[in-house]
């Protein structure tokens, strides 16, 4: 599962950003997450070994900037470039989540065209507000390959109205973190059926922390996370 981080650095700008991890991770070596800057991977997709292959081999899906957000103002500069890239390693699928998707269209290479066919985008929502906001971009936007991400979920979400044949998948998870705040199942099983109706791969990715199950509240160790929301057998394909 490679990862390239082109920058680092991010600033918060809704609910799902209070508690982020890369502010966490960051706090822990005393460094400001709000600062923004290019990273030593920034060409990691065009790096090659010694004996000329690429380091990421062919076929691998590319997990992008999780580190920061894509489509952030202070990254306009380094975007083209980045898709640039995107664009030679066509053998690769790069996967990216944002909550700037407003700022999609923001240095779009000018031959982007329906989408490269290798490029994911996934937009996160956390709330209702949120979605009513962010999902109206994601649905009439030229991506090919689209996907909702509820995580952090803070409340239950309806998404009836954005769930269509274009959206590949929906991805819905809890908080991590020792100030988490919670995730109840009746949420998580309120989009799952919602994705049923409509016929749209759901997946429950993680717990999170402090899981709401029946009424009762379960304080969910971080490497237990991804394997009880496994343990439900709720994911629908």
């Amino acid at each position: 599962m490679p990862q390239w981080n082109p920058w680092h650095g991010c600033r918060k700008i809704s609910a799902g950003c209070k508690n982020c991890y890369v502010y966490r991770m960051d706090a822990r070596y005393e460094r400001d997450a709000s600062v923004v800057s290019k990273t030593l991977q920034f060409n990691l997709p065009l790096k090659k070994k010694r004996n000329g292959t690429y380091k990421i081999v062919s076929g691998e899906t590319v997990y992008t900037c999780f580190s920061s957000d894509f489509f952030l103002d202070e990254a306009d500069e380094w975007r083209p470039e980045a898709w640039q890239m995107m664009r030679l390693r066509n053998d690769l699928n790069f996967f990216i989540i944002t909550k700037r998707i407003h700022r999609f269209e923001v240095n779009l290479p000018p031959d982007w065209g329906d989408g490269y066919p290798n490029v994911t985008i996934g937009v996160t929502c956390e709330n209702q507000d949120r979605a009513d906001y962010r999902l109206p971009f994601l649905t009439t936007l030229p991506v090919q390959h689209k996907v909702i991400i509820c995580e952090p979920l803070l409340e239950n979400i309806n998404l009836t109205t954005w769930l269509s044949e274009k959206i590949e998948a929906v991805i819905v998870g809890g908080e991590s973190g020792n100030n988490a705040r919670v995730c109840d199942f009746e949420w998580v099983t309120g989009i799952r059926s919602q994705c049923i109706e409509k016929n749209v791969p759901f997946r429950f990715r993680q717990t999170g922390a402090r899981f709401i199950k029946d009424g009762r509240l379960y304080n969910i160790k971080r490497h237990h996370q991804h394997s009880q929301a496994r343990k439900a057998g709720i994911d629908y394909r």
